[in-house]
């Protein structure tokens, strides 16, 4: 794909997300990455474990109340592992309808595969011949960005409303039992900077924090959105309510300072 279409691309995604938020009938779509590495044929005992994780990560048991769930089928080396995890502010009902969804779709776009991670907007699902349970990845980190960029006299003092309120929200969701946090801060002409991150549960408190602040070191803070997914955590940040405040805390911050000044990035 040229680099104008995928501008195109991201603008129009951007833009139908702001008009047609997705519901519990239509998760929205965003991303997959097939390993392409290794593959299971249609019959063996690996085809027979995934099937067994699908029916356990999909069912009406799984935990849609919490966003979050692992689970392994089978003995080595047909071992298979996964997990799936649901945006921190969607209900039960919109967790289940993104999950069986994606296991319908991660089947289709990566048929055989023996690894695989599919991306919406209200959840995330992956698995693997490998062990993904507790593991920070923090590769095949996918970026996307709005093609709008902010006003040249603007940039300076956006980076930093921007960077600072993700980092502050990545401090406070890796110290939260949900590694999970939005903020909203006051921008210039009435606007509102929406911001949320959040990591899978079965991290440590460290490799949350670490997987946050690498992500928010990869957006694209000249465009007025970014966001980055990876299969540990995601951090997102627009200038519109992407979100659904009724269901999170959302931190309101106050407007940023007249004067310009920069800030580095976290490292």
């Amino acid at each position: 794909m040229s680099s104008l279409a995928s501008c195109i691309f991201l603008f129009l995604f951007s833009f139908l997300t702001t008009i047609f938020p997705a519901t519990a009938e239509s998760p929205y779509f965003v991303h997959h990455l097939c390993r392409n590495t290794t593959r299971y044929s249609p019959n063996s005992i690996y085809s027979t474990n995934l099937k067994t994780l699908w029916s356990s990560l999909s069912s009406a048991n799984a935990s849609y109340s919490t966003g979050f769930q692992n689970a392994t089928a089978g003995q080595a080396p047909d071992t298979v592992t996964g997990l799936f995890l649901c945006r921190g502010d969607v209900s039960p009902k919109v967790c289940r309808g993104c999950v069986s969804l994606s296991v319908k779709d991660i089947e289709a776009k990566c048929p055989n595969q023996r690894e695989a991670t599919i991306y919406y907007d209200e959840c995330m699902l992956r698995y693997s011949d490998q062990d993904v349970s507790s593991n920070l990845t923090v590769a095949d980190a996918f970026l996307m960005y709005n093609d709008y960029k902010t006003a040249p006299k603007d940039v300076d003092l956006f980076e930093k409303l921007a960077s600072t309120t993700m980092m502050e929200a990545a401090f406070e969701a890796a110290n939260s039992s949900r590694y999970f946090c939005t903020r909203k801060a006051k921008w210039i002409d009435f606007k509102d900077l929406f911001v949320l991150v959040q990591c899978t549960p079965d991290l440590t408190r460290d490799d949350c924090l670490f997987c946050l602040l690498k992500s928010i070191n990869g957006l694209n803070f000249e465009s007025i959105g970014s966001r980055l997914l990876s299969p540990s955590c995601n951090s997102r940040y627009e200038l519109y309510k992407f979100y659904n405040e009724t269901e999170v805390n959302t931190t309101i911050l106050p407007p940023p300072p007249l004067a310009s000044s920069t800030t580095p990035r976290p490292s």
